[in-house]
Parts: structure tokens; sequence; C-alpha cells
């Protein structure tokens, strides 16, 4: 007997779907591709077909190849013929001993032209290349011309480094590199020029020689491929055909910017002409132009200044009358105004009360004491410490920032420093004029150095050594600070203020602004006004590679004396005249080993313009963003390693601009670099905050709760700094609880326990501002108010 099998019904089992291509993975379908592309549809047009693909990929290819064909055209064209705008080679030594004249009269002997001079007044040399149909105009720079390097390289298309083979690059020479570097080459040629003492090295030790300056060379510059030795003919003649048939590389800062170099150079009535060729953009009268080392200028007219053409059937010159090429619109030029006017009727008014009326009245019948009487007619003065050999008129214009000096030089840990008086800060700031004597001998100032006295010097030391350890302590202790016994903490603190996100807390921008905020721009949308500014400057004013005489209006007399290099004007666009507050991204220079803190003096260069500024540093978002509040931290000390944001008032620049910092030794020409970095953006919203920690010690601990001492002295601080959020070095957050005793003790509970090792702190913000800058000359340098270098004195000139 068989027995029953049972069975479930066939609608009760699982069935599963089968795999289906279409979700395979996307490196499945890419193997079994196998490279091939996708085939157009059979009922597609023509013009999908292969063919047709493959044919447009090629014309894309040569239109591309076409553009950039006519790129290279475009940008030598203004360099054609020998009649044509001269290529502006700038030869900058980087060696003591070396001579610039032999290097250019080696290129030009190999093709058997002459040199002639272009201004009786400066060594300016122009060679007529007939063999490669283009001219040369060379600006040599003596060796250790540290200004005069930088500005005959903002002008020039290319730059000639002279190396010795027998002398190494010296820091003067390493600093000047690095500085260039920074802002901006144009395409470099590195040669040896012909040594009479050079004759002694074999072949072989000079090959060895190339190879390690090819080595130096190429750590700042990479593109570099060899280094040309000038004293062998068939280097000369390759090193002159680079420069002759070579395209110059396109230096960022300068596209779409005009500048001319002036060939002549003549004033008459407050007029400056200056002839030469306009080059890399179009000029415009409406436009102000900067003269380096004296400011910006309006420009009345731009004439036509065409060479007299040489006849070759009558053999005669034939002259051609200038025309009006451009001429200034007083409804469309740009304004001298830089700064606005603060009005001080603008902002909000209130009467006085009866009771502040009557407590005037009584300040005023009180005479304090220890103040001396002023004579019969003499209005009394403001007691101020005078520098030895300075006049009373003299030092009437010394400005007082003891309060701001005292806010940004306070120290980490020393209560005393907190607590100097201004009269104190000026005895230290200040070195006494007699130190040095200034001898004025042709036009420049010669320093003659005197030791200073022994306890000046003690004082110097000490004040260097106390810097080096306050950068120290900043370093383990960022933002700490003792809080003052004798002072209260209300009063000493007044203006900081709590926070409980550094990041979202909101923060009004436009409350409480010093008054130069009233004098600088602000822009509504600084992006969209560039790209307007730069739209309008291609299709306005004299194109370039057109020889013209610019009139400037209002220059002095003194810009006209050129001394060994030619007179370059730099064309501004609009706006570029008006003063903002501008940020700038920089990182120090590994090489430099002094301490850098904020509202420390230096030289901002940017552009064509250099400025006496104290920049503020802050820290940089990476990427550029912000918080909703656009709240940024503020750094005592320019670090190693980090890439800051430095915020000054300057004017305001468009595009793409290298920035370098430089700080004044006691020689003019030899300057350290600071710092080097480029242009961020002109925001004015960006609230630049100032930290300090308050720091006090947990004395009894239950659990959540502590007793804190020392972080005040009287309960008054206490109950004032209360709604302030606390926090500790573990990461414990809590608030004030309530005062104990009178000694400045208080209960605080937290959000979690706390240890006995732990330390309770309270930070409070505070909003800084850089201060003015100045135009900087180097006839009118200014005492050098930080710290000296190993080795180097403070002097005074």
């Amino acid at each position: 007997m068989v027995q029953a099998v049972h069975h479930h019904r066939p609608t009760l089992k699982q069935q599963n779907k089968p795999f289906k291509s279409k979700h395979a993975t996307k490196s499945a379908l890419k193997d079994i591709a196998k490279g091939r592309t996708q085939r157009p549809s059979p009922k597609s047009t023509a013009v999908n077909t292969a063919a047709q693909l493959r044919f447009n990929r090629r014309n894309t290819q040569k239109q591309i190849q076409a553009a950039k064909r006519a790129a290279l055209v475009a940008a030598t064209r203004i360099f054609n013929g020998t009649d044509g705008a001269p290529r502006i080679v700038a030869v900058i030594p980087l060696c003591e001993g070396i001579h610039t004249e032999d290097a250019i009269r080696a290129l030009s002997s190999v093709v058997g032209e002459e040199l002639e001079g272009v201004q009786g007044n400066c060594i300016v040399w122009r060679m007529k290349a007939h063999r490669f149909k283009t001219s040369l105009m060379f600006l040599p720079v003596q060796y250790g011309n540290y200004w005069g390097a930088l500005d005959a390289a903002k002008a020039a298309d290319y730059v000639f480094f002279l190396f010795s083979p027998t002398v190494e690059v010296d820091r003067k020479g390493d600093t000047l590199l690095r500085t260039l570097q920074a802002q901006g080459l144009p395409t470099v040629i590195s040669v040896i020029p012909p040594d009479s003492q050079a004759h002694s090295i074999d072949q072989k030790s000079r090959s060895a020689i190339l190879k390690s300056l090819l080595s130096f060379i190429q750590y700042f510059e990479p593109s570099q491929t060899r280094v040309y030795d000038l004293s062998n003919s068939s280097d000369s003649l390759i090193a002159l055909r680079s420069l002759a048939e070579g395209h110059p590389r396109e230096v960022k800062w300068r596209a779409g910017r005009p500048w001319v170099v002036g060939e002549e150079v003549n004033w008459e009535d407050g007029i400056l002409k200056v002839t030469g060729i306009v080059r890399g953009a179009r000029l415009s009268a409406n436009r102000l132009v900067h003269v380096p080392n004296f400011g910006d200028y309006a420009v009345s007219k731009i004439m036509s200044a065409p060479l007299p053409r040489d006849n070759s059937h009558k053999r005669i010159s034939m002259d051609i009358e200038p025309q009006v090429l451009s001429e200034r619109v007083p409804s469309s030029a740009d304004s001298l105004l830089s700064t606005n006017v603060p009005d001080d009727m603008a902002n909000e008014q209130t009467w006085p009360t009866e009771e502040e009326m009557d407590n005037v009245k009584t300040q005023e019948h009180h005479v304090p004491e220890n103040i001396p009487d002023a004579g019969t007619g003499i209005t009394p003065k403001r007691i101020k410490h005078i520098p030895k050999g300075m006049s009373e008129y003299q030092a009437s214009w010394i400005v007082d920032d003891s309060d701001d000096d005292r806010e940004s030089e306070e120290g980490l840990h020393d209560d005393a420093s907190d607590q100097r008086s201004s009269a104190e800060e000026q005895d230290h700031d200040m070195i006494p004029l007699d130190s040095v004597t200034d001898i004025e001998t042709d036009r420049k100032s010669v320093v003659a150095f005197h030791d200073l006295d022994a306890e000046e010097e003690e004082r110097q030391l000490k004040e260097w050594r106390n810097r080096v350890q306050e950068e120290r302590d900043a370093q383990q202790f960022p933002d700490e600070l003792d809080t003052p016994q004798d002072t209260p903490a209300l009063t000493r603190f007044a203006r900081y203020r709590g926070m409980r996100s550094f990041r979202t807390s909101p923060w009004d921008p436009y409350e409480n602004l010093p008054r130069d905020y009233a004098r600088i721009f602000e822009f509504d949308d600084f992006k969209r006004t560039q790209r307007d500014v730069q739209k309008a400057a291609e299709s306005e004013g004299v194109e370039p590679g057109t020889r013209v005489t610019v009139y400037v209006e209002g220059v002095p007399e003194e810009a006209s004396v050129t001394r060994g290099l030619p007179l370059v004007i730099h064309g501004l666009l609009e706006h570029e005249h008006k003063k903002t507050v501008l940020h700038f991204t920089v990182q120090r220079n590994t090489e430099y080993e002094g301490s850098v803190r904020s509202k420390d003096p230096l030289t901002l260069c940017y552009g064509p313009r250099r400025l006496r500024v104290n920049p503020v540093y802050s820290q940089h978002t990476r990427g550029g963003g912000k918080g909703v509040n656009n709240v940024h931290k503020f750094e005592r000390f320019l670090w190693h390693g980090t890439t800051m944001v430095a915020s000054v008032y300057a004017p305001v620049v468009f595009g793409r601009q290298a920035c370098t910092l430089l700080r004044e030794t006691k020689g003019v020409e030899v300057p350290e670099l600071v710092a080097m970095g480029s242009f961020m953006n002109p925001d004015t919203t960006r609230i630049i905050a100032k930290r300090i920690v308050l720091t006090g010690h947990p004395f009894k601990i239950h659990r959540k709760s502590a007793t804190v001492r020392y972080m005040f002295f009287n309960p008054d601080d206490i109950q004032y700094f209360k709604p302030v959020q606390l926090h500790t070095k573990h990461g414990r957050s809590g608030h004030i609880r309530e005062s104990l005793g009178t000694h400045g003790y208080f209960k605080a509970h937290f959000d979690g326990p706390i240890s006995q090792m732990d330390t309770v702190c309270m930070s409070l913000y505070k909003r800084v501002y850089p201060r003015w800058s100045e135009p900087w000359r180097p006839e009118s340098r200014e005492p050098l108010d930080g710290p000296p270098s190993k080795d180097e004195d403070i002097l005074m000139s």
C-alpha cells in the first residue's frame, strides 16, 4: 500500500525574479563595451554619423590651435619691426661685482649691432636687432638697488638674471629673488656675463658651475632649462634669439592694465609730460595714473607722438603732426577724492540734561593737582614726553595712540605690562634723535652710526627678550590673560563681550565703528563692480602699441628727475583710487626668523603701489568660508606655516594681485621679506574679534559644581560677567551660579564632573581695527617701531 505524500499548494511556492542585465554595474558594462562607443541610431541624420563626429573633433582642435596662434600673433604684434615697440629687458645682477654693461655689450656684439642711449640722465640702452626684425630696450639695475629692481621687473617683458661663476648669491640677492618671485615675474633668462677673472676656470669646472647655478635658479623658476654663458658666442646668440623671437610670459597682476615706460620726460607748470609706448591694455584720459613713490594723478589729455618717418625716395624725414587721442571728460572722469569727509552731525544727536550740564560746570571749576598753571594768553596743552632734540612744534604732530597701543601690546601673562602707562610706552618706543646724524649727499640720506649708551642698549636687549618670551607664551597659552588685582575687571575689560558661539552668535558689523570707517568706501557687490569695470576698460582709451605723450596734472617737479631708471606710469582702473578695507591672504617667509606681531609697521607692496601699513592678522577659514556672523579670530602673531588674513586700509584693487610685506632695516635698500600672498576681497563687514581668556582655579569640587578662585578679585566683577558662559580645558561648559565672599570666589555649575587638574576659563571678545595707512617714499622714513633683528640695532633716520 502506497502512502499518500502531502504537497503544498502551487500558489504558495516562492518564485524569484531572474537576473536582468540592465541592473549590471558600471564597471561590468564598461568591460562589455571593450572601449566601443555607442553607435548612432539608424534613424539619425548624417550629422551624427561616426565620420561626422570625427570631423567635428578635428575641426574643434583646429579652431583651438588657430585661436592660440592668433593670440600669440596679437601679443607680439607691437614688437614687429625695428621701428616697433622695443622689448623691455630688465638686467638684474644677483651677485656683487657684476657689470651689467658687459652683459649687454656681449649681446650686441654677437650680431654686430650698436647700442644707443635713450636718456642722458639715466643708463638705458636701446638696440635695433635687424637680424631678428625687432628692437630691444635694456634697463640695467645696479647691484643693491632693491626698489629699482622691483620697479624694473614690473615694467619689463623679460628679466635677465646675472650670476657670477666665482661669487655666490648672498643674502641681498636671495631676498631680492624671493621678492621678485612673490611679485610676479615675466619670462626669465639666466646668464653669466663675460668676466676677465673667470678665464682661468677650465671647461670641466665651468660646466659644473653652470649645472649648480641651474639647480639654484630652478628652485625659484622651475621653467628654466639652461644657464647661458655670454663669454661663449653661441650661447650669446641663443640668449639674444630668446629675447628677440620669444613670446613674453603674461604676468597675472598686469593683465588688463596699461603702463607707459617714459622715453622722454618733461615737466612744465605742474604738468608732467611722459612720452612712450602704451603697453598692456588701453590707456584712457578719464582714468587716473599712478606715479611710483608719488601717488595718483589725473590725466588731462593723451597726444600721439609718432616717430619721424624716413622717405626712401627723397632721403628726408617727415614729421607727423601730433593729434589728440584721448581727452579728459569731467562728467565721466575719475575723481581724485580717495576718502570721504566724516560728518559728525550725521550721527545720533542727544541734548544733554540739566544734571549733565551741572556736572560739566563742576568739572570746569575743579583744578586737578600736579598740573602746571598756564600762562596768560596760553592754552593749556596736554603733557607729552618730547624726544631729545625735537622742538615743541615737531612734537605737536605726534599722534597719541597710547590707548590703542596698550590694547595691542598687552602681555599674555605679565600683569605689569597690562598696567603700563602711555608715557612709559612712548619712552620705550621712541629712540633719541641724537643717536644718529643725517647727512644729505647727492639727494640720498647717509646715516652715520653711533653706539648707544649702556642704559639704552640694556633697555633694547630687555625689550627684545621680553618679546621673544611673549611669543613663546602665546604659542603655549594662546590668548590667556591674568586678571589685574588693582583694577576692576569690569573697567579693564569694558570693551569686551561674551559669545556663546563664535560662528553663529549675532554681531552687528556696523556697531560702534571707529572714525576711520566714516572715511572709507564700501561696495554693495564687489564682484559685479569688478566685472563691469574690467569690461568697460576693454573698449575705452588708446590701443596698446601706440606711441603717445601723456599729460599728467599736479605732479611735483622732482618726479621728473629720474635716478638710474626711466619713469614708469601705471594706469589705474575705475574706483582704484578709493580707500577701503582690504584683506590679503599671506604666509610668512620661511627664511625670516624675527617675530611678526599685529600692528607692527611694515611696507605693503601690491600692484604698482607701496604703502606703510600696520596690518591686523586674523584666521583664514579653509576655502574662504565664513560663519553667519562673519566673525574671524584675531591673531597676535603671524606664525610660520599658517595662512592668515592681513587687513589694512588701502586703495581698492581689482583682479588677481600678488602682495609682499617687507620690514625696513637701517639700510633703505636692504629690507627684509616678511610675508607674501595675494589679494582676497575688500569686505568692510568682516569682524576681526580679539579673544582673551580669563582663567580660574577650581578650589573645591562637588560632582558638577565647583568653587572657583583667582578669575576675579571682587564680587562686582562676578556679578558683571555672570551671564558669560564658562568652559574648561577638558571640554566642560557651565555658568556662574553665585558669588562667595568678598575676595572674588564664586560657585559654578558644569554639564559634567570636572577634576582638580582642570582649569576654568572665560572667553571674552572685542573687535579690533587696523591703523590708517600712508604712502611709502624712500626719502621720508619713519622711526622703526618693530623689533630689531638678531644682527641689527634699532636706528632712526
